[in-house]
Protein backbone atom coordinates (compact mmCIF):
# COMPACT_ATOMS: atom_id res chain seq x y z
CA UNK A 1 0.00 0.00 0.00
CA UNK A 2 1.25 3.49 -0.65
CA UNK A 3 1.79 6.09 1.62
CA UNK A 4 -0.64 8.67 1.63
CA UNK A 5 1.12 11.66 0.49
CA UNK A 6 -1.70 14.33 2.49
CA UNK A 7 -1.91 13.21 6.55
CA UNK A 8 -5.26 13.02 7.92
CA UNK A 9 -4.28 16.14 10.26
CA UNK A 10 -3.64 18.35 6.88
CA UNK A 11 -6.79 17.14 5.59
CA UNK A 12 -8.78 18.23 8.68
CA UNK A 13 -7.04 21.13 9.53
CA UNK A 14 -7.41 22.57 5.59
CA UNK A 15 -11.45 21.35 6.41
CA UNK A 16 -11.92 22.98 9.00
CA UNK A 17 -10.13 26.53 7.66
CA UNK A 18 -12.79 26.21 4.56
CA UNK A 19 -15.99 25.21 7.18
CA UNK A 20 -14.66 28.30 9.09
CA UNK A 21 -14.44 31.00 6.84
CA UNK A 22 -17.30 29.96 4.55
CA UNK A 23 -20.08 27.81 6.75
CA UNK A 24 -21.29 24.36 5.40
CA UNK A 25 -23.32 25.91 2.85
CA UNK A 26 -20.80 28.29 1.56
CA UNK A 27 -18.06 25.40 1.46
CA UNK A 28 -17.44 24.20 -2.55
CA UNK A 29 -16.02 21.10 -3.35
CA UNK A 30 -13.02 23.30 -4.81
CA UNK A 31 -12.60 25.11 -1.72
CA UNK A 32 -12.09 22.11 -0.17
CA UNK A 33 -9.79 20.24 -2.22
CA UNK A 34 -8.31 23.46 -2.43
CA UNK A 35 -7.89 23.60 1.14
CA UNK A 36 -6.83 19.76 1.76
CA UNK A 37 -4.32 19.48 -1.46
CA UNK A 38 -6.61 16.40 -2.54
CA UNK A 39 -8.31 15.98 -5.84
CA UNK A 40 -11.91 15.98 -5.70
CA UNK A 41 -11.92 12.23 -6.10
CA UNK A 42 -9.47 11.94 -3.33
CA UNK A 43 -11.70 13.55 -1.50
CA UNK A 44 -14.82 11.21 -1.45
CA UNK A 45 -12.52 8.63 -1.66
CA UNK A 46 -11.88 9.46 1.77
CA UNK A 47 -15.51 10.61 3.28
CA UNK A 48 -17.71 8.49 0.80
CA UNK A 49 -20.37 10.53 2.62
CA UNK A 50 -19.24 14.00 1.02
CA UNK A 51 -19.32 17.53 2.17
CA UNK A 52 -21.10 16.47 5.74
CA UNK A 53 -19.07 13.80 6.68
CA UNK A 54 -16.35 15.80 5.86
CA UNK A 55 -18.25 18.56 8.42
CA UNK A 56 -18.79 15.43 10.81
CA UNK A 57 -14.87 14.26 10.67
CA UNK A 58 -14.15 18.27 11.53
CA UNK A 59 -16.45 18.42 14.58
CA UNK A 60 -14.90 15.14 16.18
CA UNK A 61 -11.51 16.68 15.28
CA UNK A 62 -11.96 19.66 16.77
CA UNK A 63 -13.86 18.11 20.19
CA UNK A 64 -11.15 15.39 20.41
CA UNK A 65 -8.64 18.57 20.36
CA UNK A 66 -10.83 20.57 23.15
CA UNK A 67 -11.24 17.87 25.32
CA UNK A 68 -7.61 16.95 24.84
CA UNK A 69 -6.80 20.48 26.02
CA UNK A 70 -9.07 22.80 26.95
CA UNK A 71 -11.09 20.31 28.96
CA UNK A 72 -7.93 18.16 30.36
CA UNK A 73 -7.10 22.01 31.32
CA UNK A 74 -10.02 22.54 32.96
CA UNK A 75 -10.67 19.41 35.07
CA UNK A 76 -6.94 18.61 36.45
CA UNK A 77 -7.26 17.89 39.97
CA UNK A 78 -3.24 17.92 40.07
CA UNK A 79 -3.65 21.94 39.39
CA UNK A 80 -5.09 24.53 41.88
CA UNK A 81 -8.72 25.38 40.48
CA UNK A 82 -6.97 29.14 39.87
CA UNK A 83 -4.54 27.47 37.45
CA UNK A 84 -6.92 25.08 36.17
CA UNK A 85 -8.77 27.71 34.56
CA UNK A 86 -5.96 30.01 33.74
CA UNK A 87 -4.33 27.20 31.48
CA UNK A 88 -7.85 26.35 30.17
CA UNK A 89 -8.41 29.90 29.10
CA UNK A 90 -4.70 29.72 27.52
CA UNK A 91 -5.41 26.78 25.74
CA UNK A 92 -9.11 28.36 24.49
CA UNK A 93 -6.76 31.73 23.07
CA UNK A 94 -5.23 28.70 21.00
CA UNK A 95 -8.05 27.14 20.09
CA UNK A 96 -9.35 30.11 18.50
CA UNK A 97 -5.86 31.49 17.44
CA UNK A 98 -6.26 34.61 19.80
CA UNK A 99 -9.45 35.41 18.37
CA UNK A 100 -8.79 35.44 14.81
CA UNK A 101 -10.87 31.98 14.20
CA UNK A 102 -14.55 31.31 13.89
CA UNK A 103 -16.58 28.98 15.62
CA UNK A 104 -16.89 25.94 14.33
CA UNK A 105 -20.14 25.91 15.97
CA UNK A 106 -21.36 28.92 14.59
CA UNK A 107 -19.86 27.98 11.17
CA UNK A 108 -21.87 25.23 10.69
CA UNK A 109 -25.16 26.19 12.68
CA UNK A 110 -25.77 28.43 9.75
CA UNK A 111 -28.57 27.44 7.36
CA UNK A 112 -29.17 23.86 6.29
CA UNK A 113 -26.27 23.45 8.62
CA UNK A 114 -28.02 23.89 12.11
CA UNK A 115 -30.10 20.52 11.22
CA UNK A 116 -27.52 18.73 10.22
CA UNK A 117 -25.16 19.40 13.21
CA UNK A 118 -27.61 20.73 15.50
CA UNK A 119 -26.79 17.23 18.27
CA UNK A 120 -23.46 17.59 17.38
CA UNK A 121 -23.46 21.27 18.52
CA UNK A 122 -25.88 21.14 21.08
CA UNK A 123 -23.73 18.35 22.72
CA UNK A 124 -20.51 20.35 22.49
CA UNK A 125 -21.82 23.03 24.13
CA UNK A 126 -23.42 20.84 27.01
CA UNK A 127 -20.23 19.54 27.57
CA UNK A 128 -18.32 22.84 27.77
CA UNK A 129 -20.56 24.44 30.15
CA UNK A 130 -20.50 21.36 32.58
CA UNK A 131 -16.66 21.77 32.79
CA UNK A 132 -16.71 24.82 33.30
CA UNK A 133 -19.70 24.19 35.76
CA UNK A 134 -16.98 21.80 37.42
CA UNK A 135 -14.35 24.87 37.47
CA UNK A 136 -16.71 26.76 39.09
CA UNK A 137 -17.58 24.21 42.02
CA UNK A 138 -13.81 23.82 42.24
CA UNK A 139 -13.37 28.01 42.89
CA UNK A 140 -16.37 27.52 45.86
CA UNK A 141 -19.78 29.21 43.68
CA UNK A 142 -22.53 27.33 44.51
CA UNK A 143 -24.25 25.15 41.84
CA UNK A 144 -26.37 27.84 40.57
CA UNK A 145 -23.74 30.27 40.63
CA UNK A 146 -21.58 27.93 38.69
CA UNK A 147 -24.07 27.33 35.98
CA UNK A 148 -24.75 30.95 35.38
CA UNK A 149 -21.00 31.88 35.10
CA UNK A 150 -20.50 28.80 32.92
CA UNK A 151 -23.27 29.85 30.18
CA UNK A 152 -21.89 33.20 29.99
CA UNK A 153 -18.69 31.92 29.78
CA UNK A 154 -20.01 30.62 26.50
CA UNK A 155 -21.73 33.76 25.72
CA UNK A 156 -18.87 35.41 26.50
CA UNK A 157 -16.75 33.59 24.49
CA UNK A 158 -19.03 33.43 21.35
CA UNK A 159 -19.92 36.86 21.19
CA UNK A 160 -16.43 38.78 21.56
CA UNK A 161 -15.21 36.17 18.55
CA UNK A 162 -17.97 37.45 16.85
CA UNK A 163 -17.45 41.16 17.96
CA UNK A 164 -13.39 40.47 16.87
CA UNK A 165 -14.16 39.62 13.73
CA UNK A 166 -16.43 42.15 12.74
CA UNK A 167 -14.94 45.29 13.91
CA UNK A 168 -11.48 43.35 12.92
CA UNK A 169 -9.95 43.60 16.41
CA UNK A 170 -8.72 40.41 18.22
CA UNK A 171 -8.43 43.26 21.33
CA UNK A 172 -11.85 42.21 21.86
CA UNK A 173 -11.39 38.35 22.07
CA UNK A 174 -8.62 39.15 24.52
CA UNK A 175 -10.36 41.28 26.89
CA UNK A 176 -13.28 38.71 26.98
CA UNK A 177 -10.84 36.35 28.20
CA UNK A 178 -9.35 38.18 30.78
CA UNK A 179 -12.82 39.27 31.87
CA UNK A 180 -13.75 35.79 32.78
CA UNK A 181 -10.73 34.86 34.51
CA UNK A 182 -11.59 37.77 36.75
CA UNK A 183 -15.24 36.75 37.07
CA UNK A 184 -13.71 33.78 38.56
CA UNK A 185 -11.20 34.68 40.72
CA UNK A 186 -12.39 37.94 41.51
CA UNK A 187 -15.99 37.59 42.89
Amino acid sequence: MRPQKVLDVEILTGLTKVFRSKGYEGASLKDLSDATGLKKASLYHRFPNGKQEMADAVLNHLNSWVTDNVYQALLDTNLKPETRLKKGLSEIATLYNGGNETCIFRALSMQAGIELFEEQIKNGMQEWIATFVNIGKALNFSTKDAEAKAIQVLIEIQGSLIVSKGMGDIKIFETALLHIENKYLNT
